[in-house]
């Protein structure tokens, strides 16, 4: 069995990556930094004894997502795990960034996903089997805050996407799960320039990506549409779900500002 994984060269994608090898699975590793997959390709080889292909893409460029799927054929690899993990945010306002800014965002954070799901799943449809994670996020859980003004937004579609894609799925032995982390220690933030203002969050809020990749693979494997790690980030979206939407927008309000720079 093969997994292809995008954004596999740190954080959540490559902690994913290890969790898959573990359990037998040859890899396809996919990201724009081919230094970082060659060395954990090389590190999963040791360690579990799989076969790792890297591919470099920048899932910003619209014809990313069929090269990758053409470099596979070539290869004459059969993915049966596909788990849609790229992604980054875009700190400031939406006015402060240029509309090419956000197309390269909206590109990586939905519209790959979409794309590599509808190139990738017919093969597993067709073998009666096999499993996609789409990496969500709670922010695409609860209201929006001032910015990173389209995170929530891609994220939120992310989501529904995948909750419809199950379903349509299921009878064919197809798993699909969105997943939706919190925070989570990664490179993440520091590459979206947020370090400074996470870095006061309580640690009670944060996850470690190991934990969030073993907890991935377990929901799709089970087949859990929706997946949302750890109980208190279950708790603040169950919060949110049953409050008054009024005293909702008001806390996220106020506790964007710790963590949203505009």
């Amino acid at each position: 069995m093969t997994a292809l994984i995008t954004g596999a060269s740190a954080g959540i994608g490559a902690a994913i990556a290890r969790e898959f090898a573990a359990h037998g699975f040859d890899l396809v590793l996919t990201a724009r930094r081919g230094d970082r997959l060659q060395a954990l390709a090389h590190e999963l080889a040791a360690a579990h004894g799989c076969t790792a292909h890297v591919i470099v893409a920048d899932l910003s460029d619209p014809a990313a997502p069929a090269r990758v799927f053409d470099e596979v054929a070539r290869a004459g690899l059969t993915v049966d795990a596909l788990v849609n993990n790229a992604g980054y945010g875009l700190p400031g306002g939406f006015l402060s960034s240029g509309w090419e800014e956000h197309r390269a965002f909206i590109q990586v954070m939905v519209t790959s996903v979409a794309d590599l799901c509808r190139r990738f799943a017919p093969g597993m449809v067709a073998r009666r089997r096999g499993f996609i994670i789409n990496v969500g996020s709670v922010a695409g859980l609860l209201p929006g805050t001032a910015g990173h003004t389209l995170y929530g937004a891609a994220k939120a579609l992310v989501i529904r996407f995948s909750e419809s894609l199950a379903l349509e799925l299921a009878r064919d032995g197809v798993h699909v799960t969105a997943l939706c982390p919190g925070f989570t220690y990664s490179e993440f933030h520091d590459v979206n320039g947020m370090r400074s203002q996470v870095s006061g969050l309580p640690r009670w809020m944060w996850m470690d990506a190991d934990t969030v990749a073993r907890q991935a693979y377990d929901a799709v494997v089970r087949g859990d549409i929706v997946c949302v790690n750890g109980r208190m980030n279950r708790t603040i979206v169950a919060l949110a779900r049953y409050t008054p939407q009024w005293i909702v927008n008001r806390v996220v309000k106020r506790a964007g500002k710790k963590f949203r720079r505009i």
